[in-house]
């Protein structure tokens, strides 16, 4: 099976030359063949020409800059397995083998992700992610209260974001990332989610292992308080994309007069760039709403796997035990759905 390493990168010249040689030694040092090739997002840095003198041998794939979408179109041309990677993604040297060895031995996998640490190398950052309940949002999170203990425990996960591994096939016939979120935020909750509607599962391998500067090119084109904007609005087109569960709907619009009340007694003491959060992210998702019906494909509603997955994901359940999946096995889903010929639709 081809292992294909993909490297996003915007204006990221510092970036590349500081974590892009961890990932062409992970890259040889797997048992695998491994082409390296770095997307290019429209950078008006020198990152080509950098790239072209220190490292010949990447290839350079030039798209426009449409965030992690720009993976999709690079992702349908290939078979085997994909890496996806963002350009302040550092990579253990041996990563590699124990991230793909999922996708290349289990049918119903169709996800990755690493163990990822901040670049010091003792913060954790994910990516076994857990799926929980705030005030009628839903939040992925990784740092939930306990998550310490599940740190080096396999399992599955809900979510992966500057860092997994995906079956190629199975990513284009899900859709790849919508671009429904543009210019980013949610897109690899989305995806997963529609992964696991479609029946498959997403693992965490702590035996690959990453690190990740965080928010190097996103949080410096839009800030810390554009980026939470994003996510709200981002949050709210989620849900309303994907949710049709009756308890799931009603725990939504039960709490968003409480968010807009909470809004208008915060706006006279919040930051400026902090107040009527929620308003814009909720003008702004309304915005979007035609956009809907055009979204990647989607699977046939099913509700009792709605609510499985807020089961499964619960972060007290995501740490347990009985979270494990048995060896072989890798978590097989006891209410999984038939995937054809429903499956054979691309985007």
């Amino acid at each position: 099976m081809s292992i294909h390493i993909l490297i996003l990168n915007h204006n990221g010249r510092g970036l590349l030359a500081e974590c892009l040689p961890s990932v062409v030694r992970a890259a040889e040092r797997s048992r695998y063949r491994c082409d390296v090739a770095v997307i290019d997002n429209d950078s008006t840095d020198d990152s080509v020409l950098w790239l072209e003198e220190h490292f010949p041998e990447v290839r350079v794939i030039h798209r426009p800059n449409r965030g992690l979408c720009s993976f999709n179109g690079v992702v349908a041309e290939l078979e085997g397995v994909a890496v996806l990677l963002n350009n302040d993604i550092r990579l253990a040297s041996d990563a590699i083998d124990p991230l793909v060895e999922p996708l290349r031995s289990d049918p119903d996998c169709f996800m990755t992700a690493p163990l990822c640490w901040r670049f010091d190398g003792r913060t954790y950052e994910g990516f076994k992610t857990a799926v929980r309940w705030r005030w009628g949002l839903v939040q992925a999170t990784a740092l939930f209260e306990g998550h310490e203990s599940g740190i080096r425990q396999p399992g599955p996960t809900a979510s992966a974001g500057a860092a997994l591994a995906v079956h190629c096939r199975k990513f284009v016939q899900l859709g790849g990332f919508d671009p429904l979120y543009l210019p980013g935020r949610l897109e690899d909750l989305d995806f997963a989610f529609r992964g696991y509607m479609a029946g498959y599962h997403a693992r965490y391998v702590p035996t690959s292992v990453a690190y990740h500067r965080g928010m190097a090119t996103f949080g410096e084109a839009f800030g810390r308080d554009g980026c939470n904007r994003l996510a709200l609005r981002n949050t709210l087109l989620f849900q309303w994309k994907n949710l049709r569960r009756a308890g799931h709907l009603v725990r939504h619009l039960a709490a968003l007069p409480l968010r807009l009340i909470r809004d208008i007694f915060r706006a006279p003491v919040a930051p400026r760039g902090q107040r009527w959060a929620f308003v814009r992210a909720l003008f702004g998702a309304l915005w979007r709403v035609g956009r809907l019906r055009t979204a990647p494909y989607q699977p046939d509603v099913n509700l009792a796997r709605e609510r499985a997955f807020f089961r499964e994901f619960d972060p007290k359940q995501i740490t347990s035990p009985g979270s494990r999946a048995p060896h072989g096995n890798q978590g097989e889903p006891h209410d999984r759905p038939a995937r054809t010929p429903e499956l054979s639709r691309t985007r």
